[in-house]
């Protein structure tokens, strides 16, 4: 029977979406909408309003008034401690809602989003922990450096409007990761979602609100980067952008930042190996690489481990084990609990993806499986089954690119420094995996490698730890106490104690 979520969209009680522009939900000014549909039917599900270049100004207008004029900013800790705890129990007081809406934004089955790293409960606690930060992230005192009797010391103040750029494919992580700090330093924000991933957002948001966050605080607009994104990331009143998405659009938004010296943070992808050495558990290391390319979001994961480094004494082994688990994955209705894998997001990112897999091909590597579009059923959606290569040399295009799929490549290596040598070769540094029992070589290697984190033996998310990458993987970090000053400017005052000035 052919797969159709519009039966889930009604019992969801899905609802097309509007702007919120100081406190109050309304169309665009030239009426235009966005006409989402599901990747995994490729059914029109809602729309939502296309902000024009006037209505992102009246958007940052409000946040402007609000940082400049309004009580939040000017909030004492208890005041803004109370409105975001309220808000983390709303979260996850609502999850089952706000994960129903996220499988009809963007595909991602439930049975995944029930994981920590993909569920409103790791978005709740990276809340909570920069909640935390309110009364304890303070300034310092400095003795007398040159004599005199005076006073040195600094103060962090909220660095102002936030424009806050969010992808599609883990929303709930990063609306926290750039609201929860910039929230808790006293900013106010401008939001944009993917146009890909708008619902769920607009549920968070409306959130906000009943804990009792004042309007104008956080303004949302919805549309594509183009005209959207471009007027927020150009508007002159907007002080710090904090986006996370592709290269090219990350570089489009260092230009546009020039001009007023914006304050930017930014993640913008990865093309993390997964080093395996031969004392690793090996079901372990391939279980955990092949599943980040195929569970849950398909690959569609800045993390995920899309290239295995494998020393050749445990490569066949590896390949084996991790055909099996590719040969596990499930796919269709996202509400169904059997359903282990997601769709890509769209028609587009199926054509890029299906092109990849084909210069895999020309270029030399032993396709092991997969490597076409589901039929049948499945045929209206943007479903890929779980893609293997073997045989991969580091300078494929597979093996340099961010795929954005269900594609594995696995590159062979002989010793330990020629598997740092090519898991450091690539523009890329967001993350990385290591796998082996000898604690030594572990971290050894984990110091050697030119990535943002290190997972060994395994790989996951903690909300107060800082997240980023080296080199073309970004700029900054997001979670941990580094994320909450990011979000602040560090202010000198010096305070003579006699009457004359120093």
């Amino acid at each position: 029977m052919t797969l159709s979520m519009l039966a889930h969209r009604d019992e969801v009680g899905l609802k097309d979406g509007l702007l919120l522009v100081d406190g109050q939900w309304r169309a665009s000014g030239d009426g235009a909408t966005w006409t989402h549909r599901h990747p995994a039917t490729n059914e029109e599900i809602g729309t939502f309003p296309v902000a024009t270049v006037q209505d992102v100004d009246a958007a940052v207008q409000a946040a402007r008034r609000a940082f400049d004029e309004g009580p939040w900013p000017r909030s004492t800790a208890s005041e803004r401690i109370r409105v975001l705890r309220k808000y983390s129990d709303l979260l996850r007081e609502n999850s089952q809602q706000l994960l129903s809406l996220l499988a009809l934004d963007n595909g991602v089955p439930l049975s995944f989003g029930n994981i920590y790293a993909a569920s409103v409960t790791v978005a709740a606690d990276v809340f909570d922990h920069h909640t935390g930060w309110i009364d304890k992230a303070g300034g310092e005192t400095f003795p007398p450096y040159q004599g005199g009797d005076h006073l040195a010391m600094t103060f962090r103040e909220p660095v102002g409007v936030v424009a806050a750029i969010l992808p599609w494919n883990a929303p709930f992580l990063l609306f926290a990761q750039k609201l929860g700090p910039a929230l808790a330093a006293g900013c106010t924000v401008v939001l944009k979602p993917s146009e890909y991933a708008t619902f769920a957002v607009l549920k968070l948001v409306e959130l906000l609100t009943e804990a009792g966050l004042p309007d104008g605080v956080v303004n949302v607009v919805t549309g594509p980067g183009d005209p959207t994104g471009e007027a927020l990331i150009t508007h002159p009143m907007v002080d710090k952008i904090s986006f996370t998405g592709s290269r090219v659009v990350g570089r489009r938004i260092v230009e546009a930042s020039a001009g007023t010296m914006k304050r930017v943070s930014m993640e913008l992808g990865g093309k993390s190996p997964a080093v395996v050495f031969p004392d690793a558990e090996i079901p372990l290391a391939a279980a955990t690489a092949m599943g980040m390319v195929t569970m849950g979001l398909s690959g569609q994961a800045c993390i995920a481990q899309s290239r295995a480094l494998v020393h050749r004494d445990v490569y066949d082994e590896f390949i084996a084990v991790a055909q099996g688990v590719g040969g596990y994955m499930t796919y269709g209705d996202p509400f169904d609990p059997g359903v282990l894998a997601s769709p890509l997001i769209n028609e587009r990112q199926l054509g890029r993806v299906l092109g990849y897999i084909e210069k895999g091909q020309e270029e030399g590597a032993r396709l092991v499986m997969g490597g076409n579009r589901l039929d049948g059923d499945y045929g209206n959606g943007n479903f890929v089954a779980p893609t293997l290569f073997a045989d991969v040399d580091n300078q494929m295009t597979i093996a340099q690119e961010e795929i954005f799929g269900p594609v594995l490549a696995v590159v062979p290596f002989t010793d330990e420094d020629e598997a740092v040598r090519l898991a450091n070769d690539t523009e890329y540094g967001l993350g990385a995996g290591v796998y082996t029992k000898d604690a030594k070589t572990a971290f050894r290697v984990a110091k050697r490698l030119r990535a943002g984190t290190i997972g060994i033996n395994g790989f996951q998310v903690e909300p107060h730890t800082p997240f980023g990458g080296y080199k073309q993987s970004g700029i900054g970090r997001e979670g941990g106490r580094s994320a909450y000053e990011a979000y602040t400017e560090l202010k000198t005052v010096l305070m003579p104690l006699t009457e004359a000035m120093m």
